[in-house]
Formats: structure tokens, C-alpha cells, sequence
């Protein structure tokens, strides 16, 4: 049993290329299915990007809220220290958004 296994094996290994072997024309052409694929793809990336900044500004916003609740005067040191938090939250899906644009231009 195991002799015909390893043949099996090696048949396989051997034949794998030539069944998975392309022409080359058709390997340097893009077809319209990939091209729907990275828009499909760019879509996804956005949201997700997107969504996960929200959360993060949510957490961010709602943790300053409160940390400015416990100490009020400490309020300006701790709405610069958001802000700035955010901005860079922000930059995510600002990078995400370029990535998007450029893979799908």
C-alpha cells in the first residue's frame, strides 16, 4: 500500500507542473476577471480600513471624555493628546483611500 502511495506522490509531483502550466500570452495579459478582483478587493480593504478607524475614534473620543470627567482641569492637555491621536487615526484611512485609488487606476 505504501509503494503505490509514493508512486501516487511522485506521479502527482511530477505532473502538477504540466497541468498547472500556462501559455505565455496569457500569462502577461490581464484579464477582466482579475481586474474585477481588485476592485472587489479595494472595496473590502476600504471598508474594513474605514470601519476600524471609526472604532478607534470612538474609543479614543469616549476615553477622553472620560479622563476629562475625572480631572476637568486638566481638559485642554487632554483634548490636544486626543486630537492628535485622532489625526493620526485618521491618516489610516487616508492611506488606505490611496492605496485604493492607485491599485485601481
Amino acid at each position: 500500500m505504501t509503494k503505490k502511495l509514493i508512486w501516487l506522490t511522485i506521479l502527482f509531483l511530477l505532473a502538477s507542473p504540466l497541468i498547472f502550466a500556462q501559455t505565455p500570452a496569457a500569462a502577461n495579459a490581464p484579464s477582466e476577471s482579475h481586474l474585477q478582483w481588485v476592485v472587489i478587493s479595494a472595496g473590502f480593504s476600504m471598508a474594513i480600513g474605514s470601519g476600524l478607524c471609526g472604532l478607534g475614534q470612538g474609543k479614543a473620543v469616549a476615553a477622553a471624555a472620560e479622563a476629562i470627567a475625572r480631572n476637568p482641569g486638566a481638559a485642554a492637555k487632554i483634548q490636544l493628546a486626543m486630537l492628535i491621536g485622532l489625526a493620526f487615526i485618521e491618516s489610516l484611512a487616508i492611506y488606505v483611500l490611496l492605496i485604493v485609488f492607485l491599485k485601481v487606476a
